[in-house]
């Protein structure tokens, strides 16, 4: 008896778990809202790929915009003070000049 091939060509495995072209585009997956606040889209929800499109998202160059969004919220709240801030902000601007 001869196992059977389940395997695909590559052709078709690479297309069919290739990520869509919006893949880790900030503005498209994470977009600012009415409020103020960043929502995932509904489309974006649907995806298989979306864990791994937003965490590679937020990691990236662009990710360092939102992670400066949550700290002025943070400040304006009272949640942490102007010297955290601050400090955390230029370690946020060095990244980015780096």
């Amino acid at each position: 008896m001869t196992p059977l091939k389940l395997e695909q060509p590559a052709k078709m495995t690479q297309k069919k778990n290739r990520p869509p072209d919006c893949f880790a585009q900030l503005e498209t997956v994470f977009p600012m809202g009415k409020e103020g606040l960043r929502n995932t889209p509904e489309t974006c929800l649907a995806c298989r790929h979306k864990t791994e499109c937003l965490r590679t998202a937020i990691q990236g160059r662009d990710g360092l915009k939102v992670r400066e969004e949550r700290l002025d919220r943070a400040y304006s709240s009272g949640m942490i003070g102007f010297l955290e801030r601050w400090s955390k902000k230029k370690a946020i601007d060095r990244q980015k000049k780096s």
